[in-house]
């Protein structure tokens, strides 16, 4: 049977941006287990759960950001598949802006450590091929929609 996860790709908006400080910056989790991998807050969706809701319950239990210190951005959804655990796995995430720039981050046990990076930094650290493509095509989104 195929693994199905929810996520956000969540995002912060720098005011001034700088050499060191870029106009948007992705969180990114690293887990505690097995390679410590990076990514963005997701996770398997439970029994009588919509998509979206398995991404917001995630991103409150995996960052301890809640749903209403985000704005989920209209438009921009991704279904990542590939093979984790030797079975075929699809995680659907959306590009989601938090409220406040300086939000705190309360990890669960399941990640050791969260950054706030550009894209390029982020998607060095993203590792696998469809979560670089999925953050490059969320800032390309985001870069062309901005007012």
């Amino acid at each position: 049977m195929a693994l199905r996860a929810c996520g956000l790709i969540i995002f912060r908006r720098c005011l001034i941006p700088t050499v060191d400080k870029p106009a948007i910056e992705f969180l990114l989790l690293q887990a505690s287990d097995g390679i410590r991998h990076w990514t963005p807050p997701k996770g398997h969706v439970e029994p009588g759960e919509n998509d979206l809701e398995t991404a917001l319950r995630e991103t409150q239990e995996e960052a301890g950001i809640a749903a209403d210190q985000l704005t989920i951005i209209e438009g921009f959804r991704r279904e990542l598949r590939y093979v984790a655990w030797e079975k075929p796995k699809t995680v659907i995430y959306w590009l989601a802006e938090v409220k406040d720039y300086d939000v705190e981050i309360r990890l669960s046990r399941e990640h050791q450590a969260y950054r706030w990076l550009g894209l390029d930094e982020a998607c060095q650290l993203a590792q696998f091929k469809e979560m670089k493509a999925a953050l490059q095509e969320g800032h390309q989104f985001l870069c062309s929609t901005a007012s």
